[in-house]
């Protein structure tokens, strides 16, 4: 009984130090699966518009009746993310909140702006009205997104105060809108772009 009791302690010991293995040999797996797999940033599907590119000027006016021009170059240092939407976007309209709250945590550069290039307007006001938007200019004009060349939505543009596109793509979550600030602050196209680059330089080195 003894020894029975010996060999049963010395092979659950033998277990938890293969499992203790087993484990740190995943973790390291994982490792070197997170290093790999790049982040996903927004996906730009542009052609009309390239990053770096001066920005269109494009005469709007809200759905409140305000006049503004898109594109501008700012007075006041001020970046413009101009989200792209639908009323029959479901995408588009889950986006909305963290749009908001994205525009609000970088609201000290950063306006924003809400786009349609159709629609009945009645729509675009319930949208408006339903989230809350009143604060946000709501733009409907076929105008603007063609010249920014949207293509496919939800998709944004974020102008820089120089009046540049400084990022831009098609967005589907808050990952892919924030890759366009990170964009931004890292000077380069996309985070596609900033991986790729620095896989390159690491693969020279």
């Amino acid at each position: 009984m003894f020894e029975t009791l010996i060999v049963s302690q010395v092979l659950l010991w033998v277990a938890v130090i293969v499992l203790a293995i087993l484990c740190m040999a995943l973790a390291r797996q994982v490792g070197i699966l997170h290093e790999r797999v790049a982040p996903a940033g927004a996906l730009s599907m542009n052609q009309t518009l390239k990053v770096g590119a001066k920005a269109p000027i494009i005469k709007v006016e809200t759905l409140d009746g305000k006049k503004m021009e898109i594109g501008k170059a700012s007075s006041v240092g001020r970046s413009t993310l101009a989200f792209f939407l639908s009323p029959d976007c479901p995408i588009c309209k889950q986006l909305l909140p963290i749009v908001r709250s994205s525009l609000t945590r970088e609201s000290k550069w950063i306006d924003g702006i809400i786009a349609s290039d159709g629609g009945l307007e009645e729509d675009h006001r319930n949208i408006a009205a339903k989230h809350k938007l009143a604060d946000i200019p709501y733009i409907l004009s076929e105008q603007l997104g063609r010249a920014y060349g949207v293509s496919k939505l939800p998709y944004a543009v974020l102008i820089d105060e120089k009046g540049l596109i400084s990022s831009m793509g098609m967005v589907n979550s808050r990952e892919h809108i924030e890759s366009l600030f990170e964009a931004k602050e890292l000077g380069v196209a996309s985070i596609q772009e900033y991986i790729a680059n620095k896989h390159s330089t690491s693969t020279v080195n």
